[in-house]
């Protein structure tokens, strides 16, 4: 399999949907309510089509998983498979804060080899092949060599910081409350923070393509529990999230043990 190519079909198919979704960004759009605070909307579902046209088309028997699609168990057979959120970061979307993406991973085997992220607001596009090397706009990027917890910049929940949870690390870590999980992985890649992390579970379709890109960048990405990810499994919720420039992952899992 040719990984740049992937890569670079994936580059194009993320800024096609991209510019869809900002087409509505700045129009009118229907949005519904999925349950638990999860929000649909038009923007998501061009967005997917887009993706789902794009990607497939030209690699017909390569798995797909797609948070607006449903599950098609076939996926678990093929060697290779697709991962995207066609919107990460809805909620962002419909507040009218640009810190939403367009995330997409290709998975080889269990592994998420090459990943993008794109938000069609701001124009950032981070990109990545593991073994390879990753690329913010354009240009290579590497995770940051800071090895400190003190003063590490931490992308995180804009929820978790209101409700408290980082309140007894507030004056060791930088914290920089943020939208968007896949968007957070993005900046942690691009060296403009350190990590990210948090507790609660998350799907394949929010990290997969963020865990490529900061394995790609020099990075380590791990569930709560510090155990690397697995894709295209039957269950694509995952046990917490952890993504670090690798310098602070063991200290970030301590908190994220301290926190419960």
């Amino acid at each position: 399999m040719d990984l740049q190519a992937v890569h670079d079909l994936a580059v194009a198919a993320a800024r096609e949907a991209g510019a869809a979704i900002k087409g509505y960004y700045q129009d009118s759009y229907t949005v519904t309510d999925k349950g638990e605070d999860n929000p649909l909307t038009d923007a998501d579902l061009a967005s997917d089509r887009i993706l789902e046209q794009r990607l497939k088309d030209a690699f017909p028997n390569t798995g797909w998983l797609s948070e607006e699609t449903r599950d098609d168990p076939i996926r678990l057979d093929q060697p290779y498979a697709w991962i995207v959120d066609p919107l990460d970061g809805t909620r962002e979307f419909t507040k009218g804060i640009p810190e939403f993406v367009v995330s997409i991973a290709f998975i080889v085997g269990d592994e998420a080899q090459v990943g993008v992220l794109y938000n069609p607001i701001t124009e950032q596009i981070f990109s990545g092949i593991v073994g390879v090397g990753a690329w913010y706009n354009g240009q290579p990027c590497h995770t940051t060599r800071h090895a400190e917890l003190d003063g590490a910049r931490v992308v995180c929940s804009r929820t978790e910081a209101s409700k408290g949870w980082f309140d007894p690390w507030k004056d060791q870590l930088n914290l920089i409350p943020t939208g968007s999980v896949a968007y957070k992985f993005g900046l942690v890649a691009a060296g403009l923070a350190e990590a990210t992390f948090t507790n609660k579970p998350r799907n394949a379709w929010d990290i997969a393509g963020g865990v490529a890109i900061i394995h790609a960048a020099g990075g380590r990405c791990s569930d709560r529990h510090g155990q690397p990810y697995r894709f295209n499994q039957p269950n694509p919720l995952k046990d917490g999230v952890c993504g670090t420039n690798g310098d602070v992952h063991e200290a970030i899992l301590g908190v994220m043990k301290q926190q419960g």
